[in-house]
């Protein structure tokens, strides 16, 4: 008897526990002291289909107590689509102390969209300041300069879906900062009034498709650069140099190559030459043989070329006389 009796008691405890797991009074008892219209079958319901009471009423009760006004099935629903329930009623508090206008299916689509809604009316209410990385442009007479440029911007709830983020926003102040330069005739125009690149890049409109509204845009800091103007025509001086200095090889080897040629073709006409003079002989010999050369026709011609290969000798220590005079006479 007292084993069934302890058996009954711990049944009992289970029992006990378990309909306050599936029912939970507490919360019914909260709501209703809150002014909640929370069905206690209702939160029965939420329990099987997975869904926690806690959270649900709870955030509830706060949008009551804010005068909002938004159903249990709703907060449900948006629970069960993957959404942060407590994060919406905090935005929709937010926004409706600060006159700003969001309604609840706005809310949701938001937060459903993977962007924090709360902290989405925060910036809104308070705008944001975002650096901007350092920026590289060269002005119009070659010299680059480095600025960084912090820019305010505020949430715009309306294109929060849907709209480009933080990135976009930097990367099309980044291109306005680099156009705005490049423009510059000199880069001191740029350093005397830095305040023409936020003139020119806010004239853009560059928040266009955004989740952002640009408020302003300032030029924290400009650095100059390298010369990039005069590395480029340091550049193209060795390019040149380079290309010149290649036709020039090629016109030496060229010439050399027409040295070595004409060589060659002298040596061909020498060669000639030396073939001809070698059929002198053979035409004597025969002409003894046929007797139109005699032994008298052949002294003479060895006279007439030792004539005048004499006159010739004199002839040249002449001209060398007569150079080697002018020379002692100067």
């Amino acid at each position: 008897m007292e084993y069934s009796s302890i058996l009954i008691v711990i049944a009992a405890i289970v029992v006990f526990f378990v309909f306050m797991y599936f029912v939970p009074v507490n919360l019914w008892i909260t709501a209703v002291f809150s002014n909640v219209k929370v069905g206690l079958f209702e939160l029965v319901f939420m329990r099987i289909r997975k869904v926690p009471p806690r959270i649900i009423v709870e955030s509830l009760i706060t949008a009551t107590k804010a005068g909002l006004q938004v159903s249990t099935s709703e907060l449900e629903t948006h629970y069960l689509a993957g959404g942060n329930v407590p994060s919406v009623i905090k935005a929709l508090i937010s926004a409706d102390k600060a006159n700003i206008n969001l309604g609840f299916k706005q809310a949701t689509a938001i937060d459903l969209a993977g962007r924090d809604v709360f902290e989405a009316v925060q910036i809104s209410v308070n705008p944001k300041v975002i650096t901007t990385p350092k920026v590289a442009a060269v002005a119009a007479d070659g010299i680059q300069l480095i600025a960084v440029a912090r820019v305010t911007v505020r949430a715009n709830i309306q294109q929060l879906v849907g709209g480009a983020g933080e990135d976009t926003i930097l990367a099309r102040v980044g291109e306005g900062i680099v156009t705005s330069i490049g423009s510059a005739t000199t880069h001191k125009d740029v350093l005397e009034n830095p305040d023409k690149i936020s003139k020119l890049v806010l004239e853009r409109g560059l928040d266009a498709g955004t989740a952002f509204e640009i408020l302003s845009i300032d030029i924290a800091d400009v650095d100059v650069g390298a010369n990039i103007g005069a590395k480029l025509q340091i550049d193209q001086a060795n390019a040149d140099l380079k290309v010149a200095e290649a036709k020039a090889e090629e016109r030496r080897a060229m010439a050399v190559a027409s040295e070595q040629e004409m060589k060659a073709k002298s040596q061909e006409a020498r060669a000639k030459v030396i073939l001809a003079e070698a059929e002198i002989p053979k035409a004597m010999a025969e002409a003894f043989r046929s007797g139109n050369l005699g032994i008298m026709d052949y002294y003479r011609l060895q006279n007439i070329k030792a004539d005048t290969e004499m006159r010739d000798s004199i002839s040249g220590s002449g001209v060398s006389d007569s150079g080697k005079g002018d020379s002692n006479d100067g």
